[in-house]
């Protein structure tokens, strides 16, 4: 079928989660800002490629099979530009910038919310349901293809009427020798991961507070590009612990605090000479709401963040300062939100970045059901430890990446009838990205690349949904389908690619999707398209996945239901390459048996 047949598609199927295209707006994890945003349910999900890659706007990188490392940037700005947020608090990686998505359990998520105006996005731990009883739990054992197995176990405990106990522990084991090539396999792409957390969860008066503390062990292989096969490992341990709390004081100051301690190891044992990166980490975030008046309120937040690097070559340490202001203003027919953001870095050997940031956010009621959106901000990224102080590469003179995000969109959503519901949305943006950092040879030895601040990236483009779900207490049924075109180009000065496309961002992305559910039957199908990509060396083939899933619910008694489900990944076998040399899997077939009590 053309592109142009699934373009037409795209404006007339619909979104299958009910809650993507909501039209509440949603307070921000990080600054005050209310931004524009998506919500996607995570928890049965493969892994966070899988639960992200259907949205238009975001490029999952994926170097392949559940091994290789997973990263997502939004319209154009890279990895290291995106935050990643749990629990409303930051994912922190002064490293290299970009946070490993495989070492989350999205088992134990409940969502994932993609921030367009903050450029983040934020996991939300699944609270326990009890019901008429004090114990509650899921257990789940997935197993398929590539000697894949992936156990899950969590227990909740209502220990009183307001507090509640959560303690989960999963794993991941898989021999990873998928076949790309004809029947050549992967080789060194195997991995052996295991997870656990225990989550706390307390209600007060006008107000709730959460505690968490969460734990990764992995050990997997790094095959590297087919162009430059490697047999070296990297070992990963990750810990932390973090809690949050808010409160209603009075119907005129309401409080949110949170503080985090984590540790983070990474061992890479590689044939040229063994590394280690050691960081530590501590957050302490507080934001002030102040209710002025039914139309008016005021906020006030600042975050202190300090980070310490033991690495092989170098050491590093950053104090980073986060404030803001805003007010909000809020009537029947409109909301706006303004505010005043500043961004500090404060370096051990006296180097120091800053930044004033603006924005604004408008929602305006057209009519029922119908509202125009709006946003803009500018967005500040201070550079990494690696590339500021990595031995024979890094650059302390780097400054901040610099970038104006705009966005003007229409979100329609109605009930057709007491069984259909239509939600509908579209976008255009206009990312404007300066002093981007990108390697380059030097003058003096163009044999030898350093990181400089002299790329540009002119990102823009459109986004739509539209969604339409069915549901008679019989039958449920739901069509999806998204569109995006996305124009971001390498402006950077005298560059080879000037005027391309950077690299692996794709001009057209579809995501069709839909369900069918009978008496507990429920049967999914996803298809995604990649098209018109290229990487430094040229064009890339486009690339399409279609996924199917059939489950069926049995109710035990006494009991909560068991769970059987089959899915077909890749079924076309489509052998592709999100990033070039290192191959994604092809077809493959999972059974997963779920049992909730």
């Amino acid at each position: 079928m053309s592109l142009s047949v699934f373009v037409m598609l795209a404006g007339l199927l619909v979104a299958e989660t009910p809650d993507t295209l909501s039209a509440v707006t949603v307070v921000a994890d990080r600054g005050v800002v209310v931004s524009r945003t998506d919500t996607v349910t995570v928890s049965s999900s493969f892994d966070a490629a899988d639960a992200l890659q259907s949205f238009p706007g975001l490029y999952v990188g994926d170097y392949g099979g559940l091994t290789g490392l997973k990263s997502v940037s939004l319209r154009g700005l890279g990895s290291a530009h995106t935050a990643i947020y749990v629990d409303g608090i930051r994912v922190g990686n002064v490293q290299s910038g970009q946070t490993d998505l495989g070492v989350l359990d999205l088992a134990s998520f409940d969502n994932a919310v993609i921030d367009y105006a903050q450029n983040s996005v934020s996991f939300h731990t699944a609270r326990p349901v009890f019901g008429d009883r004090s114990v509650a739990g899921k257990v789940r054992f997935r197993g398929g293809s590539f000697g894949t197995w992936e156990p899950y176990a969590r227990l909740d405990f209502r220990l009183s009427p307001k507090l509640s106990l959560s303690a989960h522990g999963s794993g991941v084991f898989t021999d990873g020798d998928f076949p790309y090539d004809g029947d050549t396999k992967r080789a060194n792409n195997d991995l052996k991961q295991l997870r656990g957390g225990v989550d706390l969860f307390g209600v007060m008066d006008r107000g709730d507070w959460q505690a968490k503390v969460w734990y990764n062990d992995a050990d997997r292989g790094t095959p590297g590009s087919l162009s430059w096969l490697s047999e070296d490992r990297q070992k990963d341990r990750n810990a932390w612990a973090q809690g949050m709390v808010r409160k209603a004081f009075s119907d005129l100051y309401s409080l949110q605090a949170s503080a985090k301690y984590a540790y983070d190891d990474m061992k890479y044992l590689s044939a040229w000479g063994d590394s280690r990166y050691e960081q530590r980490e501590f957050q302490l975030n507080t934001s002030h709401k102040f209710q002025l008046n039914e139309w008016w309120s005021a906020s006030l937040a600042a975050d202190v963040q300090h980070d310490r690097l033991e690495a092989t070559g170098f050491s590093a340490t950053r104090t980073g300062v986060v404030s803001a202001a805003a007010m909000a203003f809020v009537l029947p027919w409109m909301r706006a939100d303004v505010a005043l953001e500043y961004d500090g870095a404060f370096d051990k050997d006296g180097l120091s970045r800053n930044a004033f940031s603006p924005s604004a956010d408008v929602r305006v009621r057209i009519a029922p059901g119908l509202d125009a959106v709006g946003f803009a901000r500018r967005s500040y990224r201070i550079p990494t430890f690696n590339e500021l102080y990595y031995p024979g590469y890094g650059n302390a003179d780097l400054k901040p990446e610099d970038a104006w995000l705009t966005d003007l969109g229409l979100e329609y959503n109605t009930a057709l009838s007491g069984k259909w519901t239509l939600k509908a949305k579209v976008d255009g943006f206009w990312n404007n990205l300066t002093d981007k950092i990108i390697s380059a040879p030097t003058e003096s030895d163009p044999s030898i690349w350093l990181p400089y601040n002299v790329g540009k990236v002119l990102a823009k483009g459109s986004d739509l949904a539209a969604g339409l779900t069915y549901d008679d207490g019989i039958w449920t049924a739901g069509l999806q389908a998204r569109y995006g075109f996305q124009s971001a180009l390498d402006k950077t000065p005298d560059s080879y690619s000037y005027d391309q496309q950077i690299p692996y961002v794709a001009k057209h992305t579809v995501s069709l999707a839909g369900k069918a559910g009978w008496q507990g039957w429920l049967l999914s199908a996803v298809w995604n398209l990649r098209s018109q990509r290229r990487d430094a060396t040229g064009e890339m083939p486009d690339w399409n996945t279609l996924d199917l899933t059939l489950a069926k619910p049995v109710q035990l008694r006494g009991c909560g239901p068991l769970t059987l489900s089959v899915t077909a990944r890749n079924l076309t076998d489509c052998r592709y390459e999100v990033v070039r040399g290192y191959p994604m899997p092809g077809r493959a077939f999972y059974a997963t048996v779920e049992f909730a009590f």
